[in-house]
């Protein structure tokens, strides 16, 4: 079975928080559109005006809230009821095991241990929102979780006969410095829900360009993971989870409307040419979706939930996605 879910730290925080994640996109100077362009608040406003300014009322955005705690809750339980061996999880690495000294568009973790890069608060512990997603992200300390080594190790063997050059990581030496980050430690705490289920981290450069992979490769790349995990020894029960998007900073519910439309349909052809212009920033972690759609092609993506977030009367926020794929 396969997942899709969103890892905002929305979704760490109650609703009135929210707000405060909006009077930070009122300060930003590079809110990322569909087409490419960065723009500030202010440029937002005046060519797209604020028609939104009643979903961002808290009563409206506690609603929101409830229907994405829920969502979460399903993918928990239903996670619970598979009870998978193995979760292979899909995400991306913002600076927290790698940095620009060496970003691989692909890499997979073979060591016998995750261990999490606790994040360094700033004087005085930050903004409530803040606090409260790292410790959702499981990065409030070096926790440590346990990785499926011989698992990860098949699958690089796999994907490079398959002409996939993969990066390869084994060890976190120190965590302070360098070690996983949200992408992974959301999903742990949040849907394992407590349980000790070994992780075959696989982190995609979805942030940095220039190397940041194209979403055809990244479909294909899927399709190569499934073939790495059945011909893999033993008989393990192996679920693939994408962790990110959907679009953000500013909420595009075309774009969002689109890829869950795609993944309900198993159309890999609209999955393949997504517009690069439209996955920058946080909106690139569509890819690790596409990624897992690849993987899970041959099951039904039977349920999606969807809610736009308008954190500012423009629209800036984040299209919060979730998904479920089954026999």
């Amino acid at each position: 079975m396969g997942i899709g879910t969103s890892h905002s730290p929305l979704l760490a925080n109650d609703a009135k928080i929210w707000l405060e994640r909006g009077a930070d996109d009122r300060r930003s100077k590079g809110l990322n559109l569909s087409d490419g362009r960065r723009v500030t608040y202010e440029q937002l406003a005046a060519e797209f005006g604020e028609p939104y300014a009643e979903r961002t009322s808290v009563a409206y955005l506690e609603q929101q809230s409830r229907t994405a705690a829920a969502a979460m809750d399903r993918l928990a339980a239903v996670l619970k009821d598979v009870r998978p061996d193995v979760v292979v999880i899909v995400g991306d690495d913002q600076g927290e095991l790698f940095n620009l000294s060496n970003m691989p568009a692909v890499s997979v973790y073979h060591g016998e241990t995750l261990i999490m890069h606790p994040f360094s608060l700033p004087a005085g512990g930050g903004p409530q929102w803040l606090q409260n997603a790292i410790k959702g992200y499981g990065m409030d300390s070096p926790h440590q979780y346990p990785a499926a080594s011989a698992l990860a190790l098949a699958v690089i063997a796999r994907l490079m006969d398959a002409g996939f050059d993969i990066g390869a990581a084994a060890q976190v030496e120190h965590p302070s410095v360098a070690g996983f980050g949200h992408a992974f430690g959301f999903v742990i705490e949040r849907l394992f829900a407590g349980r000790s289920i070994p992780v075959v981290p696989v982190l995609l450069n979805t942030y940095y360009p220039p190397n940041v992979p194209r979403p055809s490769r990244c479909y294909d790349l899927g399709r190569a993971l499934r073939a790495a995990i059945e011909s893999s020894p033993g008989a393990l029960r192996v679920a693939v989870i994408a962790s990110g998007g959907l679009s953000h900073f500013v909420t595009d519910e075309a774009l969002d409307g689109k890829v869950l439309g795609a993944l309900r349909a198993g159309d890999d052809r609209a999955l393949r040419t997504l517009p690069m212009t439209a996955l920058n920033d946080g909106s690139s972690e569509i890819l690790c979706w596409v990624t897992a759609a690849g993987a899970l092609e041959h099951l039904k993506c039977g349920w999606t939930e969807y809610v736009p977030v308008m954190r500012t009367p423009a629209g800036s926020g984040i299209g919060l996605g979730f998904a479920i794929w089954q026999e």
